[in-house]
């Protein structure tokens, strides 16, 4: 790489720099590709200690007098039973309900819940009629979570797959260091989200807040209205017809489209700058923050 200095650098586009300090490719030697799951092998796609469990076998809980154990006990004797659907009533606020549910269920939570919501969890259909606090969703890896209210800071944080909504507006630092799988939201997200995102898309209806994917390794970003600014490396590319459909089909699975359609809405990428940046002089490293 030829010397250049940091006005001739700063100079440059985005696109130029990165060519230039060599960061166009990453070094992948000694790595390989482990096949978690084959697609033939039906009974490979749930635990093999998960219970079997019927949609059509009904059961409700009531809180009153539950501690958050005493409830989450409950609900794993009831699968356990068979039972495929579940409703907690009047959970008012409790903190680490249904944590760790690692087979099918539609659960529906008739109110609002605390924190960690349903975080840890592989496989089941989750309705919360209410709100959340911190941290719902986290580290979750599959199905679905869809909340009708607003929802804390910390979102859908490490999230690996699955869908996760929120109807309303979520706090700050949503999806952070998200490895997989879809948030949306329909109203606006605090700051540093998609912050150190690795994979998996966000979707964002209202506005974004300060440093917006900040330090991104990859993955996207849609945000519907304005962004108060992007992070180190983040950065807005072209919404191809390909966005545009797929935001339009997910959007409208759960009824979020909105208005005006999907056009406006802003793609943000990974900006690449930082996938060697232990490759950089204490100059280009500088440069880059």
């Amino acid at each position: 790489m030829a010397s250049l200095s940091d006005a001739e650098l700063a100079a440059m586009t985005q696109e130029e720099r990165v060519k230039e300090l060599g960061l166009t490719t990453e070094p992948l030697f000694g790595r390989s590709l482990l096949i978690e799951f084959n697609p033939d092998e039906e009974e490979r796609f749930t635990y093999p200690w998960a219970p079997d469990v019927y949609y059509n076998k009904h059961e409700e809980i009531e809180t009153d007098g539950l501690t958050t154990t005493q409830l989450n006990n409950k609900l794993t004797a009831l699968m356990e039973e068979g039972v495929g659907t579940i409703t907690i009533k009047n959970p008012r606020g409790m903190h680490s309900v249904g944590v760790g549910i690692l087979n099918r269920l539609k659960l529906v939570i008739d109110g609002s819940l605390g924190y960690f919501a349903v975080g840890l969890i592989d496989g089941p259909n989750v309705h919360i009629k209410g709100r959340v606090g911190w941290s719902c969703g986290e580290n979750m890896m599959s199905g679905t979570v869809v909340i009708d209210k607003n929802a804390g800071s910390t979102f859908g944080a490490a999230i690996r797959g699955g869908d996760l909504v929120c109807r309303g507006s979520v706090g700050s630092r949503t999806g952070i260091d998200m490895k997989g799988g879809t948030i949306l939201v329909g109203g606006d997200t605090g700051a540093l989200s998609g912050f150190m995102m690795q994979r998996g898309r966000m979707v964002v209806c209202g506005n974004a807040g300060k440093n917006l994917g900040d330090s991104m390794y990859d993955g996207t970003i849609y945000v519907g209205g304005e962004i108060q600014s992007c992070g180190v490396d983040a950065v807005e590319e072209e919404l191809t017809d390909l966005d545009k459909a797929w935001l339009t089909r997910k959007l409208q699975q759960y009824q979020m489209m909105p208005d005006k359609g999907v056009d406006h809405f802003k793609k943000i990428v990974s900006g690449k700058m930082l996938w060697n940046y232990d490759n950089l002089e204490p100059s280009e490293k500088k440069l880059i923050l």
